[in-house]
């Protein structure tokens, strides 16, 4: 085994766990809970969750998927989002070779991951999450790549901008939350955010007439489709393929 393969693999194993305490945030942030006490516990009987049973993906299916207390169910989500999670942090590992790259792209996941699910479960995205993770942007890329920043808060500006006025426009269909969050990925992304909008764009166009075609003519008016997810999937498609699919657009442009 390589010493990169080394690497990557710890880095899937730390993101594993890492995905776990994103579960915490998920559940406890926007119910205004303390992320740190008390202690992981069943959300049914109130049961702490023992540490052998806490081991990321592995606990659950040993478990079978239930409480060991009260054998009440286990959302199948919390391993899904401790697998993705580790999947995630061990691909940008294994895709980025320089020192800001690797932190700068390791916090778009550990930022995107929660926020995702945090706005798909209820329409918000804390600033709880965006104002810390945007001092990280700006401290780490400015620490790791200093000539890169100005680049990085000019998409942090423009993207933020163009989110801002899709949200004076029409307050209701664009949350401020949306975009504070697209600020932040401009910090982390710096050009790439473009494609991370536009990614996020079509997706959301796309679902949105799946499910207007799918909804009966009363629901129509009461659907309404958080915007948080598909930027965050904007995000990674971004961190990953970005710069190969804006090389692909610019080819064809020339």
């Amino acid at each position: 085994m390589t010493a990169s393969t080394q690497y990557v693999l710890f880095a899937g194993v730390v993101g594993a766990v890492l995905g776990s305490f994103l579960n915490v945030v998920v559940y406890r942030l926007p119910r205004g809970e303390s992320l740190v006490k008390p202690r992981s516990h069943c959300t049914a009987c109130g049961a702490s969750v023992k540490t052998y049973d806490n081991v990321p993906v592995l606990a659950w299916l040993w478990l079978r998927g239930r409480c060991r207390a009260c054998r009440a169910a286990i959302s199948g989500r919390y391993p899904l989002v401790e697998l993705a999670t580790g999947a995630l942090c061990a691909a940008v590992v294994a895709t980025r070779s320089s020192a800001a790259g690797l932190t700068l792209g390791l916090l778009l996941v550990l930022v995107v991951v929660p926020v995702a699910l945090i706005d798909y479960d209820h329409h918000i995205i804390p600033n709880r999450i965006t104002a810390p993770a945007a001092l990280a942007a700006i401290a780490l890329g400015s620490a790791l790549n200093p000539a890169g920043e100005p680049e990085r808060l000019i998409a942090c500006a423009a993207a933020g901008g163009f989110l801002l006025l899709a949200h004076l426009i029409s307050p209701r269909g664009m949350g401020m939350g949306d975009v504070k969050l697209v600020g932040v990925l401009g910090l982390l992304l710096g050009r790439n955010v473009a494609t991370a909008l536009l990614v996020a764009l079509c997706a959301a166009v796309v679902v949105g007439v799946l499910m207007m075609v799918h909804a009966t003519p009363g629901d129509r008016r009461k659907t309404g489709l958080p915007f948080g997810p598909f930027l965050a999937l904007g995000g990674l498609v971004a961190l990953f393929v970005g710069s190969a699919l804006m090389g692909v657009y610019l080819h064809h442009l020339a």
